[in-house]
C-alpha cells in the first residue's frame, strides 16, 4: 500500500498549500522529495527500519530524512486514521478494477471456447439424474451466466469503495479546512464520504468485496465441481499442465487445479465471516480492530486472481470427449420432447405426462 500513501500524501501536500498551511515552495520541496520515497519503493531499495510502525510513519520518516524537518509538517490536520483508511479505498478500488479485467479475459475465453464446441451434445441433469439432451457449450455458458453477475456486482461495489475520506482527521474533521472535493478529484474518488467519524471507522468496502469474493469463488467451485465429475467420467480430459499424478499409483491423473478451486470457497466464507464478526461490536469511531481487514482482504484479492486465472487456463486447454458425452444420451431423455409433441396434437399436458 505504500504507493497508494504516497499518492494520498502528495495530494495532501497540495491541498494544505492551497489553505496556506505549506508555502508553495515548502510543498514543492515536500512533493519532490514524496516522489524520491516513491522511487525507492518503485526501485526496490527503500529501507524499512525497526523504528517504523506502519506504512505511513515508514514514508514520513525517510520524507524527513530526504527533506529535513519540513517533512513534519506534512501531516499537519491529518491523522493516521483518516489516511488508513484513504490509502485501503485507493487500494480496494485499483484491485477491483484490475479483477474486473481477469473475468473479462475468463468471460471471453470461455465464449471462444463454447463457440469452438457448440456441436458437442451432452446430457443435462437435475438431481445429479439425466434431465435433457443440451449442449456442451450451454452448459459451460451456464457457469459463465453467473461469472457474469459477479461482473456486473462488483462494478457495483466501485462507485461505494470509490469516497474520499482524507480531511475527516482522527473523527472530527480538519481543523485547517482542506478541501476535501480537491483532495477526491486529485486522488481519482467519485466523491467525499459524508460523516468524519463514519469516514475513519467505515470498512463496509472491505466486508462488500469479502462477501463478493466469497460467491465468486463458490461459483468457480461449482464449476470446478462440475467438471471433475465430468472428468471422472471421461466425459472431459483435463489437462496435464492442471493435473497431477499420484505419488503411489501410476496410472493417476488427478484434477488437482479443480479439488484447489473448489477448495478455495470455504476459506473465502472463512474470510468474509472473519471480518464481520470483528467489524459487529466495534463502537464508533476508529479502532486498532479495524487493522485486521487487511491479511483478508489481501489474501482474498490475491486468492481471486489467482483462482481466475487458474478457471481460464482450465477451461481454454481442458478436451471435451463428444463420444463419451453423447454416452450419457437416451431415449428417456427425449419423455419431455414426447410430451410436447402430444401436446401439440390437442392431448393436455397432465394426460401426457402420465403416458406409459
Amino acid at each position: 500500500m505504500w504507493a497508494q500513501d504516497l499518492r494520498g500524501s502528495i495530494a495532501y501536500a497540495k491541498a494544505t498549500a492551497k489553505v496556506g498551511i505549506l508555502t508553495a515552495e515548502e510543498s514543492a520541496s515536500i512533493i519532490s522529495g514524496l516522489e524520491q520515497v516513491y522511487a525507492e519503493w518503485a526501485a526496490g531499495t527503500f529501507e524499512i527500519k525497526v523504528g517504523d510502525e506502519d506504512i505511513h510513519t515508514a514514508n514520513e520518516r525517510r520524507l524527513t530524512e530526504l527533506i529535513g524537518p519540513l517533512g513534519g509538517k506534512l501531516h499537519t490536520g491529518r491523522s493516521r486514521n483518516d489516511q488508513v483508511a484513504t490509502d485501503t479505498r485507493l487500494w480496494v478500488v485499483e484491485a477491483e478494477k484490475d479483477i474486473l479485467k481477469d473475468l473479462a479475459t475468463l468471460l471471453e475465453a470461455s465464449a471462444e471456447f463454447a463457440e469452438t464446441h457448440i456441436d458437442v451434445l451432452m446430457a443435462g441433469y437435475t438431481h445429479l439424474q439425466p434431465a435433457q439432451p443440451i449442449r456442451f457449450s450451454h452448459w459451460l455458458m451456464s457457469h459463465m451466466a453467473a461469472i457474469m453477475r459477479d461482473a456486473e456486482r462488483l462494478q457495483q461495489l466501485i462507485p461505494r469503495a470509490n469516497q474520499c475520506p482524507l480531511g475527516a482527521g482522527a473523527l472530527a474533521g480538519n481543523a485547517f479546512g482542506v478541501d476535501r472535493e480537491f483532495l477526491a478529484k486529485e486522488l481519482g474518488f467519485d466523491g467525499v464520504t459524508s460523516n468524519s467519524l463514519d469516514s475513519v471507522c467505515d470498512r463496509d468496502f472491505v466486508a462488500e468485496f469479502l462477501m463478493w469474493h466469497s460467491l465468486l469463488l463458490i461459483h468457480l467451485s461449482q464449476m470446478a465441481e462440475d467438471l471433475i465429475i465430468n472428468n471422472m467420467l471421461k466425459c472431459v480430459d483435463i489437462d496435464d499442465a492442471y493435473a497431477t499424478g499420484s505419488s503411489l499409483m501410476p496410472q493417476k491423473k488427478n484434477p488437482d487445479a479443480l479439488e484447489l478451486l473448489r477448495g478455495k470457497a470455504g476459506v473465502a466464507l472463512g474470510r468474509s465471516v472473519g471480518l464481520m464478526a470483528t467489524l459487529k461490536g466495534l463502537p464508533r469511531a476508529y479502532n486498532k480492530d479495524l487493522q485486521e481487514d487487511k491479511v483478508p482482504l489481501f489474501d482474498a484479492v490475491d486468492t481471486v486472481k489467482d483462482c481466475l486465472a487458474i478457471a481460464t487456463g482450465v477451461i481454454v486447454t481442458m478436451k471435451p470427449n463428444p463420444k463419451m458425452l453423447m454416452k450419457a444420451l437416451c431415449p428417456e431423455m427425449l419423455a419431455t420432447d414426447l410430451a410436447d409433441y402430444l401436446v401439440r396434437k390437442g392431448v393436455p399436458f397432465r394426460e401426457t405426462h402420465h403416458i406409459r
